[in-house]
């Protein structure tokens, strides 16, 4: 999971090319060495081919060195997750079924990170 940081001080995830500042980025920080705070959530019954039913979703902010940086993404298994509840990023193979949708299963990466409420 991992941010860029900018010579601002800035810290962007997922990484982009140009920071907020216009400029390169400086270095990397891995985002699944820290824990995040729950700042909204929705859990979605309709979701995409390949997606489990239901699917929460939550968005959530880490704080790295003072600095605040945003992710969203599914919660594991069926955990209820609340505003304010503090989440851990946990590794996944696969967030959806590579076989499902219409893209060719190869030329997609089905890996990522999902948030396990502590």
């Amino acid at each position: 999971m991992e941010a860029y940081r900018y010579p601002d001080g800035s810290i962007t995830y997922p990484g982009h090319p140009v920071g907020p500042g216009g400029e390169e980025p400086v270095g990397t920080v891995d985002l699944s060495d820290y824990t995040a705070t729950v700042l909204t959530w929705t859990k979605s019954t309709a979701t995409p081919p390949g997606v489990r039913q239901p699917n929460t979703l939550a968005i959530v902010e880490f704080d790295v060195d003072g600095e605040p940086v945003r992710a969203i993404g599914q919660v594991t298994g069926e955990d209820e997750v609340d505003i304010g509840d503090e989440v851990r990023p946990v590794y996944c193979e696969e967030l959806r079924e590579p076989g499902a949708g219409i893209r060719e299963p190869a030329s997609q990466e089905w890996d990522g990170y999902r948030f396990e409420p502590l």
